[in-house]
C-alpha cells in the first residue's frame, strides 16, 4: 500500500470496524466531542517514546499526539508485527476518529509498483509513528531487512515520537519477553533505543509475570520495566520521564536482580483523562 492512506481512505471501513469491535466514540455516523489532552511537549528535537503493556487505544494515542506539540500532528501507523492485517488498519482508524490528528498507515508488505516514496519520505514526514501488537520476532526481521529499523532511529533522533503496546512497545528495547515462537515465551533482541529489556502484558497474561522474573533470575534477561495492560511509560531520550495509565489498577514496574533475588518496584502511575 502506498504512504500516507489518509483517514478518508479507510472512513467507512473504520466505522464498520468500530462497530464490529463495539468501539464506542467513532464518528462515523454522528459528531461526538474530540479527546484533547492538557500536556507539556518536550523541546523540539527532543527524542521521545510513548509505551504501553497492552491496550494502545484513543487515550494513549491522543496523549501521544499531544506530546507532539502540534495543533493536528500527522501520525503513522505501522502494522509490521500484525502482518498489515485490514482489521488492525481499520481499527487504528477508528480509535483516531475522536482525535484532532492526521491519521495514516504504512504497510510493509509492498510493491515496488505500488509504492513511490521511500520509507525516509514516509516516517520522516510525520510527528509521531504507532507501532502494531503481534509478532515481535517477524516485525523485526522485516524492518531490519527493509532497512525501516535504522529509518526508525533517524525518527527518533530528530524528536518524532515513537510508540505502541504489546510489539509496539517491546520493539524499543534491547530485548524482552516475546510469544513470538512456539510452545512458550522466549526472548527477542530488539531495536536498543531504551536500554535493558521490557515485559508488556504483565498483568494480561499469566506466564508473563513469571517468564521475566525467571528471565531476569537466570541472566537471559537484562533488569528492565513491565508494564500492565492500560499502564505505560513516558520517555525522553532513554530516561521515563512519566507513568501513565488508562485505568487505577494499571501498573509499571522496574524489575532488578539484587544479591540474587528478583526485585520488582512499582511506580505511580498518572492517569489519563
Amino acid at each position: 500500500m502506498e504512504l500516507a492512506v489518509e483517514r478518508r481512505d479507510f472512513l467507512l471501513g473504520a466505522a464498520g470496524a468500530a462497530a464490529a469491535l463495539g468501539l464506542t466514540g467513532c464518528r462515523g455516523t454522528e459528531e461526538v466531542p474530540l479527546l484533547t489532552f492538557d500536556v507539556e511537549a518536550a523541546p523540539p528535537g527532543t527524542p521521545k517514546i510513548l509505551i504501553a503493556g497492552g491496550g494502545f487505544r484513543s487515550r494513549f494515542i491522543g496523549y501521544m499526539a499531544a506530546l507532539t506539540g502540534k495543533d493536528r500532528p500527522r501520525l503513522c501507523y505501522l502494522p509490521t508485527a500484525a502482518a498489515d492485517r485490514p482489521s488492525s488498519i481499520e481499527r487504528w482508524y477508528a480509535y483516531c476518529e475522536v482525535l484532532d490528528v492526521e491519521a495514516h498507515h504504512q504497510e510493509s508488505f509492498i510493491s515496488s509498483y505500488r509504492m513511490d516514496r521511500s520509507w525516509e519520505e514516509v516516517f520522516l514526514s510525520m510527528d509521531g509513528i504507532v507501532v502494531s501488537g503481534g509478532n515481535t520476532l517477524n516485525q523485526q526481521a522485516i524492518w531490519r531487512a527493509q532497512g525501516i529499523d535504522e529509518v526508525l532511529r533517524e525518527a527518533w533522533n530528530r524528536g518524532i515520537i515513537l510508540g505502541g503496546a504489546s510489539a509496539g512497545s517491546l520493539c524499543w528495547f534491547e530485548e524482552g519477553t516475546t510469544d513470538s515462537r512456539p510452545k512458550e515465551l522466549t526472548k527477542v533482541e530488539c531495536l536498543g533505543f531504551i536500554p535493558g529489556s521490557h515485559s508488556p502484558h504483565y498483568d494480561g497474561e499469566e506466564e508473563r509475570r513469571p517468564a521475566y522474573h525467571r528471565l531476569i533470575a537466570d541472566g537471559t534477561l537484562k533488569p528492565g520495566w513491565a508494564c500492565d495492560n492500560d499502564a505505560g511509560i513516558y520517555f525522553e531520550g532513554t530516561e521515563p520521564v512519566r507513568f501513565v495509565a488508562t485505568r487505577e489498577d494499571a501498573g509499571v514496574y522496574y524489575v532488578d536482580l539484587v544479591d540474587g533475588q528478583v526485585v520488582e518496584t512499582p511506580y505511580e502511575t498518572q492517569l489519563i483523562t
